[in-house]
């Protein structure tokens, strides 16, 4: 079976908790990856099947624009294919040193006036009810830029497994030992990075949107939880159009 990655590069992820690299996908894969997401986000928003949620826009007042959307593998055969398809499943199985497979899936928008996200780990998220440790894979759709909010990493961190409180963002206390390095990406490149990463990124307050898919993976030996996991986050925190009118509802992490 081809190898993806060699010993260096499986080392960087071990020590930095992340690895970049850089044109994944290039020229007609990136088309291809391009022409996807724009179908996804022209999809139509239905109850109980892909999830759609929206944002109040930071340089529009009172518009809401799309944030992301989660759960479309059944409904993109496309994204189905590439996302629990052998390369893909291959390079994520590299990392953990055994099978993987699909926890979630996600396309954050961070169109103009999109807000970012605060410095936070992943597990902060409850994810460990449902298994240790997580992969996510971030594919660059547009181009990332320090203007339009592109990831921030904290370098090593990871090693210290859970740092901050479930369900809340890491505190200024959890971070000020913390340098949060920008890695900005062009279309088709791609970052690998653990779920005890601590990661942040800013607002776009550009003119173009920047859009990243987001696939996260855990070990095939400690279940296939997906289809429990959108059950649960579909209770606790339901696309738009499923929310009750006049109750309010948080994201958390």
């Amino acid at each position: 079976m081809l190898k993806f990655f060699c010993a260096h590069e499986l080392e960087t992820f071990k020590q930095q908790g992340f690895l970049v690299v850089q044109g994944m996908y290039q020229g007609a894969e990136i088309d291809q990856l391009k022409t996807w997401v724009d179908e996804v986000q022209s999809f139509p928003e239905v109850p109980g099947k892909y999830m759609m949620y929206f944002e109040d826009s930071l340089l529009e007042p009172g518009k809401r624009v799309l944030s992301r959307i989660e759960n479309f593998c059944p409904y993109h055969e496309g994204f189905n294919a590439l996302i629990n398809g052998e390369e893909m499943l291959q390079r994520v199985c590299e990392l953990f040193g055994e099978p993987a497979v699909l926890f979630k899936e996600k396309i954050n928008f961070k169109m103009p006036g999109g807000n970012g996200f605060t410095p936070h780990q992943d597990a902060q998220a409850g994810w460990n009810d449902y298994a240790s440790l997580f992969i996510t894979v971030l594919i660059s759709i547009d181009e990332s830029t320090v203007e339009n909010g592109c990831l921030e990493l904290a370098v090593g961190h990871h090693q210290r497994g859970l740092i901050g409180e479930l369900w809340k963002p890491l505190t200024e206390e959890n971070i000020q030992d913390m340098e949060f390095i920008p890695v900005p990406a062009k279309p088709g490149d791609a970052v690998f990075f653990d779920s005890y990463a601590p990661h942040r990124s800013g607002p776009n307050l550009t003119g173009h949107p920047r859009r990243v898919l987001y696939l996260t993976y855990n070990r095939a030996s400690e279940g296939d939880h997906r289809l429990q996991y959108y059950a649960d986050k579909r209770k606790s925190y339901p696309p738009d159009i499923e929310r009750e009118v006049g109750k309010k509802y948080v994201f958390k992490v």
